[in-house]
């Protein structure tokens, strides 16, 4: 395996960079106030996340979420070991301190990289899955110390209960009362021990997460025919927390793997600059991927992950950065024609704002549709029981069933999405770019766009509360309206939102959970044109609706 440097891009200049002691202070000494509703615990579909800078993610919320974890656990009798993982972000590392401390005070048996390094999330569910196979009692749980993709000034911190994958907003609701109810009254009193005594106490115990994760692929991807192929594969983990993770899978499993960066460093400035100029670890972003897309003609497949791993990124020769939502729908068609232990009738998952292609793709495969809410935590229950062979979402996350048809994870997985897009470039001798442009020749060419609009607190409240009577029309985009949506076809759950549905296309308009604004997803059947129709029309609906001045 050797090391290349990636193509140049438009980096951050100095100036651009975070300054990471100011930062790591800023986690110490910053105090939220829990009357500010912007430095409460808020966990969004991924956790709680922030900024020290902003006190919104500081030694306080950790301590606090650390507790009411605790305090979730011997509610609900959970006493098997905590599987604790963190990122490269700059406030991981503090953070996973904080929650060692107060993790050890409480005795917990708890399980940390037994290298001291970097453990992605799909790891975390892994080994909690692992662990709870054939469980009944003393069942394992996890925490993962990430904001994901976002910035370096940014942390996060998510619970996994023991289904192994992101917690259902029952579970979250009641950590985040519990943590602002801590943060009310102080956090001076929540038990923890100085750091050095938490990490030799005898609770906490190292664990091999690179060699139970790694060693145990070939369950989930053909890596055998990866290997036979002899694939040219490149990877940029875009300096997070599967660095580690990709040099053992080329190594152990003897595929010709180039790592193209292996750089670790809080402020990412090797990062080509995202489309706003900031820097975000997104493997879906043909700009912060730039660097793997100038690549593309050194390796038949090359492929990026976001800073926990629980994202993917494609580059394939012809198509460069393959749209996530292409990907998705290469990927099930694939899937479920090369996996005949699958359970027969196990249903794929996507959410209500994936590409309608997949709704296509799996009609055409005979296998049932379930359409969710935006959230991964929605398709826990049915990797976990084999009713989903697959669910996937438009921000570039998915997980799959072992080949024999058992759950692998229940959170996200962008390893092994990397690695299924070579397992079916070396079965069928063509890309994943190349099967889309084969099923869209059958299927239909869907054009697809998403739109940011600066939203207030109380007009994405409004939003939320959107019914069907507030779209008086009965055309959209010049064709009949089908359906209008404010609960998922798949299990009834709120959309947080409103979709609305004709024959060739479709727009939602939903929240966002972490910033000002508001997100419209549209896409058409019938082309460009009528796609900019569609969101036209979609943001008219929507500003008569909660009163928001369009966006430029």
């Amino acid at each position: 395996m050797t090391q290349v440097s990636p193509a140049a891009g438009r980096v951050a200049d100095p100036s651009q960079l975070v300054d990471v002691d100011r930062l790591l202070a800023a986690y110490y000494e910053l105090q939220p106030d829990p009357r500010v509703e912007s430095q409460r615990v808020a966990f969004g579909t991924s956790g709680h996340r922030g900024s020290a800078f902003h006190a919104s993610f500081n030694e306080a919320h950790i301590l606090a979420v650390c507790e009411a974890t605790c305090r979730y656990r011997q509610q609900k009798g959970i006493d098997g070991p905590l599987f604790l993982g963190r990122d490269t972000h700059a406030l991981s590392g503090p953070a996973f301190k904080t929650a060692l401390e107060v993790l050890a005070a409480h005795e917990l048996d708890v399980r940390i990289d037994a290298a001291d390094g970097y453990t992605p999330t799909p790891v975390i569910s892994h080994a909690i899955l692992t662990w709870n196979h054939v469980r009944r009692d003393h069942l394992a749980d996890g925490v993962v110390i990430t904001p994901s993709h976002n910035p370096p000034e940014d942390g996060g911190i998510k619970y996994n209960p023991p289904n192994g994958g992101p917690a259902d907003t029952d579970v979250t609701g009641w950590i985040q009362a519990e943590a602002n109810r801590l943060l009310e009254s102080g956090v001076s009193g929540i038990k923890r021990l100085p750091f050095e005594r938490a990490k030799a106490a005898s609770t906490i115990r190292p664990h091999d997460y690179l060699s139970a994760y790694v060693d145990d692929l070939g369950a989930v991807v053909d890596l055998e025919a990866i290997r036979g192929a002899g694939l040219n594969l490149g990877v940029d983990p875009l300096g997070g927390a599967s660095v580690a993770y990709w040099q053992a899978i080329g190594e152990r499993h003897r595929l010709n793997l180039t790592v193209v960066n292996d750089v670790v460093d809080p402020t990412f400035r090797f990062m080509p600059l995202d489309w706003d100029g900031r820097i975000r670890m997104d493997p879906s972003s043909p700009h912060a991927m730039s660097g793997m897309i100038g690549l593309r003609e050194r390796f038949d497949l090359a492929f990026g992950n976001d800073a926990d791993a629980d994202r993917h990124g494609i580059v394939t020769h012809g198509a460069g950065l393959m749209n996530p939502n292409h990907y998705l729908s290469a990927a099930i068609a694939y899937l479920v024609q090369h996996r005949p232990d699958w359970p027969p009738r196990a249903a794929v998952g996507k959410t209500l704002v994936s590409s309608s292609m997949i709704d296509r793709v799996t009609a055409d495969l005979g296998r049932d549709l379930y359409e969710v809410p935006v959230g991964f935590k929605w398709f826990v229950a049915g990797l976990l029981d084999g009713s989903l062979s697959f669910g996937g979402e438009e921000s570039a996350g998915a997980s799959f069933l072992r080949r024999a048809g058992q759950p692998w994870t229940t959170d996200k997985d962008g390893i092994i999405l990397c690695l299924l897009a070579a397992e079916l470039t070396a079965r069928l001798g063509r890309d994943p770019a190349a099967l889309y442009r084969e099923l869209t020749a059958r299927l239909g060419d869907p054009v697809y766009r998403r739109v940011d609009a600066p939203a207030t607190a109380e007009q994405k409240r409004r939003l939320q509360q959107l019914t069907p009577s507030d779209v008086p029309s009965s055309e959209l985009a010049g064709e009949p309206i089908l359906r209008v949506l404010t609960t998922a076809p798949g299990n009834g759950a709120p959309i947080g939102g409103i979709k609305v549905v004709v024959s060739n296309g479709w727009f939602a308009a939903r929240p966002s959970g972490t910033e000002a604004t508001y997100k419209i997803y549209a896409e058409s059947f019938l082309g460009t044109e009528h796609l900019e129709r569609l969101i036209r029309e979609a943001q008219a609906i929507v500003d008569r609706a909660v009163s928001i001045t369009k966006a430029p």
